[in-house]
């Protein structure tokens, strides 16, 4: 056997025991006769001490970092000068009386005891397989190997089925560049990597799966961030028949509050809060609200209708809003500092910020317009105390304008909640303009749109609501979902209003609209994304940290070179040439 033992896992109960051990050398030290060296494998660390007079152990003065080694020994008790009460192990070590060494190592390009400070995330990525020997690695390798066995637990007690669905499939549009795969037998052919299951999902619950889950790596070839990979994880889950969205939601809460119990101790409060989308715009200025750090928006439109102030007058009587939000402990702030946070609600479409300091006496560029007994009203109104900074903006749309400016309060201030705050976010509008100002889907064309509201369909799309719902947790979203278009004539009405000609809807898809002809089931369901779950519940700040084998935020794979180029015979047999840019 090539052990007997681990090494964190020895205690003062072992003393006498003999044992046999593997792992590698985490540093050694001579003093003269005796050598001592620290062993760790995936458990922890153990002390070796070997005596230099034997020779069964002569080789122990040659040891280097990271080689690899079997020992066999004895645990002894450590001299009372050498315990070390930071180690699990630190009252014991193993004295020696046989060494093997199973393989060198090559001097290593960072300490695995450190915290990753001592190298770049190029040289980390490059090594990676001497960067996952690290302690905090390990660990978030083993949270997330926890919280996928809590999924798979809870998912098949309730009844759902893991079903595996294709990787070369079709490209459709959802949202983001596909990444492609040529095809030999169909020169000039492209397989797409799915950027979700979404439509094999639907299919399924077509199918009679009734309720579906899978663990399922997705890709999308979008520009990189710390919180963004080219493929990445999701819990993906599709439910026949729901009662309503009450019951996926459901689900999802039962399935996160057992992840978190099993993996971390953790016990989450569900049902979670739910907001609207109007509703989440409205307190919080953002569709993801950070719902633990307090300063909601306040409309203070009323106080401020008659105060005389032009600017006010005129918000108003064009339909906008005049909101306040107040940031605690900020009223020291520069009239610099304020600037900076007027370019963040000016780059957002605000016209501008203007601001109160509360205290004893009320600072504010507006006291030579609007009456002090106002702008006390606007200070208590959004719950400024003294020492905080009142700002505020009017017009058309302001909300998203100081919900930015929240963000980069918090982001300044370091404020964070107390623990993990989840809330959902339900009833989002069916579709958005984008740049161009064209309709886009909010979510995907597969959403169902309000069933009480169709007639917007073809009269005001914009104004349409829908079905789809999103989980966030500590201003970050996780997830979304929604209940699905069952019907084949409501699917083609939104792919008409989204500009979709029947023959590109016949092209693309097909396959999916003749599935909706054969006694669709009423279906909804949701994907999580587990690495950005699993990233905050590490209390990491890249999903590179939580992920074994992860991309740069340029695509690339330092470990292996991927991407790289494919010589000119492979091309030809794919039928493809290189043109050069």
């Amino acid at each position: 056997m090539t052990r007997k033992a681990n090494c964190g896992e020895l205690t003062s109960d072992d003393l006498g025991r003999s044992v046999r051990l593997s792992g590698w050398v985490q540093r050694r030290r001579d003093l003269g006769a005796l050598t001592f060296v620290d062993l760790r494998d995936t458990t922890g660390i153990v002390q070796l001490l070997f005596d230099g007079s034997d020779p069964q152990v002569a080789d122990a003065h040659s040891l280097n970092r990271e080689d690899v080694v079997r020992v066999s020994g004895t645990i002894a008790k450590r001299s009372a000068e050498n315990v070390n009460p930071e180690m699990t192990t630190g009252e014991i070590e193993v004295r020696v009386d046989s060494l093997e060494i199973l393989n060198r190592s090559a001097t290593p390009p960072f300490l695995v005891e450190g915290d990753g400070d001592d190298a770049t995330e190029e040289t980390r990525l490059r090594f990676r397989y001497v960067d996952l020997r690290r302690k905090r690695l390990q660990r978030n390798l083993r949270l997330r190997h926890a919280v996928f066995q809590a999924m798979r637990a809870e998912l098949s007690e309730l009844g759902f089925l893991e079903v595996e669905t294709p990787m070369l499939t079709k490209s459709t549009p959802e949202g983001a560049r596909d990444f492609l795969v040529p095809s030999r037998f169909t020169r000039g052919a492209f397989y797409a990597l799915p950027q979700s299951p979404q439509l094999f999902k639907q299919l399924l619950m077509i199918g009679g799966v009734d309720r579906y889950f899978q663990l399922v790596k997705c890709f999308r070839d979008e520009d990189q961030r710390a919180d963004r990979q080219p493929e990445f994880t999701q819990l993906d889950l599709e439910i026949s028949f729901p009662d309503g969205r009450d019951e996926v939601l459901g689900t999802l809460e039962r399935v996160l509050a057992r992840s978190f119990r099993e993996a971390r101790g953790i016990e989450l409060e569900i049902p979670f809060p739910r907001m609207t989308h109007a509703e989440a715009i409205s307190r919080y200025g953002s569709d993801k609200p950070d719902i633990g750090v307090g300063m909601e928006l306040v409309d203070i439109g009323s106080l401020v209708s008659s105060s005389g102030f032009r600017l006010f007058a005129t918000a108003l009587g064009e339909g906008g809003r005049v909101v306040a939000i107040a940031a605690p402990g900020c009223g020291a702030y520069s009239r610099r500092q304020i600037e900076e946070l007027e370019a963040v609600a000016v780059a957002a479409g605000a016209g501008g910020l203007l601001w109160l300091r509360v205290g004893e006496d009320l600072e504010s560029p507006l006291s030579k317009h609007v009456d002090a007994e106002i702008l006390r009203q606007i200070a208590t109104h959004a719950r400024g105390t003294d020492g905080d900074l009142v700002l505020i903006a009017a017009g058309r749309g302001v909300e998203t304008a100081l919900g930015d400016v929240r963000r980069e309060i918090i982001r300044r201030e370091g404020l964070t909640a107390e623990g993990y705050r989840f809330c959902w976010v339900t009833d989002f509008p069916l579709f958005e303009l984008d740049d161009a100002g064209e309709l886009t889907s909010a979510h995907h064309p597969f959403t169902s749109p309000k069933l009480d509201e169709l007639e917007l369909l073809e009269t005001d799309p914009i104004s349409l609501g829908s079905e789809a719902y999103d989980l966030v947790l500590n201003g970050t979203e996780l997830g979304s979902g929604s209940l699905r278009i069952h019907d084949r004539g409501i699917q083609e009405r939104v792919f008409d209003a989204l500009g979709i000609s029947e023959e590109e809807a016949d092209l693309r898809f097909g396959f999916f609209l003749r599935a909706l002809e054969y006694g669709a089931p009423p279906h909804g369901g949701f994907a999580l994304g587990l690495d950005r779950l699993i990233m905050m519940l590490a209390g990491e700040l890249s999903l590179r940290d939580v992920i074994a084998f992860p991309k740069t935020t340029t695509g690339g794979c330092p470990l292996t070179e991927a991407p790289m180029p494919i010589d000119d015979a492979q091309l030809s047999e794919l039928g493809l040439a290189h043109k050069e840019p």
